[in-house]
């Protein structure tokens, strides 16, 4: 019989902590119960975890890296898109750790005042930074203060809503905020947000994950992420269309979120094909023929 990898009993105690710390919260789950849960000593888990501080730290390492390399990326880049680098990449992350995000929203002031705690004070401050730009004033430095917040908070309390509705809604509300209707400066073309990582723990960040996700677009000045803010081009080309490369076919979670995108009314069929990253044809032929017209 092989013995346990020293890695995979580390997993396993982290993806039992997540749960329960879902079921119960992080104060009221103590070690011993992680421990029974998983059959192990309270010993155990302290050799993988000297504190439940931790696992807490543990739990959201992976968000974390990708917020850092999200900003590098953003710092690296063209100037010009820095702001809708993060706040497009921000929404992304944020999607693609929404199960920890969600149960870690009341516990993660928790954190204390060690490493992570002052690595995420450098991230929200780096973060306002770009998105308010170079020489901001006062009233562009809340206004990213607020960006970043409507770009986080929807995934906590709008739990069933799917990634790419979600997705969409929030990028529309940034640019409403920020009076930036077209994304100007973002050649992203996002789809339903980050697949997969949404259940991470432990393990490598994803670098950034979707965050950094780009395609090539021809004179495209509005975003393929947005699900609310493509515009008609000059010569009434309408946004949304699809581009080389685009998937022709709607898995049939993407076919539940576009029909939910059009019952809702605040989205057009070209907003909801760029948004899932398909053409306009083919959201018409997933939509009731009914409701389509």
């Amino acid at each position: 019989m092989t013995a346990e990898a020293p890695d995979d009993t580390r997993t396993r105690i982290l993806r039992a902590a997540l749960d329960l710390f879902a079921e119960h919260g992080y104060q009221r789950t103590p070690l011993r119960q992680i421990a029974e849960r998983l059959r192990l000593t309270k010993a155990a888990i302290l050799y993988h975890f000297p504190t439940k501080e931790h696992l807490l730290t543990a739990l959201i390492e992976p968000m974390v890296a990708d917020f850092e390399a999200l900003l590098d990326a953003a710092e690296e880049g063209p100037a010009e898109r820095a702001r809708w680098t993060v706040l497009e990449g921000w929404v992304d992350i944020i999607l693609g750790h929404r199960r920890p995000l969600g149960m870690l929203f009341h516990d993660i002031a928790l954190v204390g005042r060690g490493d992570t705690y002052h690595r995420l004070i450098r991230i929200a401050m780096r973060a306002n930074d770009l998105i308010a730009g170079p020489d901001a004033g006062r009233r562009e430095r809340v206004r990213a203060v607020q960006a970043v917040a409507a770009c986080s908070d929807p995934v906590v309390f709008f739990v069933d809503v799917p990634d790419a509705v979600l997705r969409a809604d929030m990028l529309d509300g940034v640019r409403r905020l920020l009076g930036d209707p077209t994304g100007s400066g973002s050649d992203q073309a996002g789809g339903a947000g980050t697949a997969g990582g949404s259940d991470q723990v432990g393990g490598a960040g994803t670098a950034g994950g979707a965050s950094t996700r780009t395609a090539a677009t021809s004179g495209g000045t509005g975003t393929a992420a947005d699900g609310g803010a493509g515009t008609p081009a000059a010569g009434g080309a309408a946004r949304g269309r699809r581009r080389p490369g685009r998937p022709r076919a709607m898995s049939p979670e993407q076919v539940e979120a576009a029909r939910r995108m059009h019952a809702g009314g605040d989205h057009s069929a070209d907003e909801i094909a760029a948004a899932l990253g398909v053409s306009r044809a083919t959201v018409y032929r997933h939509l009731d023929p009914a409701a389509a017209k």
